[in-house]
């Protein structure tokens, strides 16, 4: 069962990858402001923003994944684990599916449009110093 999971989280991945390749390159930043409104009941954006239940999201994009100090106490172990960045590729697929690409995450809430992932994407790179 397990084996048929992950295979079936693979298969989801990778054509969320392939249908949002396009979308990726055109991520709208505005849009992705609006979209992110869902996911505000838990993440913080500003700059210095105090955690919720999930870290505050400000300067994410291209950072380490589990890097976030203030929040260090809180990250699932595959988090804290995590030996990779967030970019375009791991971003898309962990909004779309976040309990496939991380184990024992506790991020339930997914993103399923690919635009919508491809907006707050492009959201996201604009939240940086």
């Amino acid at each position: 069962m397990k084996a048929t999971k992950s295979i079936a989280a693979i298969a989801a991945a990778a054509a969320v990858t392939l249908f949002a390749g396009t979308a990726l390159a055109e991520g709208d930043p505005a849009a992705g402001e609006t979209v992110f409104n869902k996911c505000k009941t838990c993440h913080t954006i500003e700059a210095g923003g105090p955690p919720r239940v999930g870290p505050n999201l400000y300067g994410i994009y291209g950072s380490q994944a589990g890097a976030d100090e203030a929040f260090a106490a809180r990250y699932s172990q595959g988090l804290k684990n995590a030996e990779f960045e967030w970019n375009e590729e791991t971003l898309t697929e962990y909004l779309a599916n976040p309990r496939d690409v991380i184990q024992g995450s506790r991020m339930a809430f997914q993103l399923r449009d690919p635009q919508e992932i491809a907006d707050v994407i492009a959201y996201l790179k604009t939240m940086q110093d």
